[in-house]
């Protein structure tokens, strides 16, 4: 199925400097996601596999950081990068029972049909990306989110 998802999102280029980025999806709950959603706030979207060990530490951070922040009219948005929908659901599943309720964050599967953004391809897990307050972009950051990268998030929420 991912192979006949080369989508809008699968063949776009990432905006140019100063334009916002747009994602418009289904979250794991079925209701829909669009970053559209979060107009003002700051956000932190995430693009990870289940399977994959540094993005579980990765998403445990950013968790916590949410956790203590979304008064601050900041937002962490998840994007399962996973083949299978069965993959998905069973990381999904997963969070319902280890992770409290007030620290679950929106995440979408980007596989999904009708899955669309602007973020273009993914080449390494986790990549992060952080989105001022008119999402555009602030920082992109292949692999584990650096300390620099936590001042640069804090610095987008002042």
């Amino acid at each position: 199925m991912a192979g006949t998802q080369a989508g809008a999102w699968a063949q776009a280029a990432a905006p140019a400097k100063g334009t916002p980025h747009q994602l418009s999806g289904t979250g794991s709950d079925g209701k829909p996601v669009m970053l559209s959603d979060f107009k003002g706030k700051v956000c932190l979207v995430s693009f990870f596999t289940a399977g994959c060990a540094l993005c579980v530490n990765e998403l445990r951070l950013m968790r916590e950081f949410y956790t203590s922040n979304r008064q601050r009219d900041f937002v962490l948005l998840g994007v399962n990068l996973d083949e299978k929908n069965a993959d998905f659901m069973q990381y999904i599943d997963l969070l319902k029972v280890s992770v409290p309720a007030e620290q679950r964050f929106p995440i979408a599967w980007r596989n999904a049909a009708g899955h669309q953004d602007s973020f273009g391809p993914i080449t390494r897990r986790p990549t992060h990306y952080v989105l001022n307050r008119q999402h555009q972009q602030v920082l992109r950051r292949e692999g584990s989110f650096q300390p620099t990268d936590w001042d640069d998030l804090w610095i987008s929420l002042a």
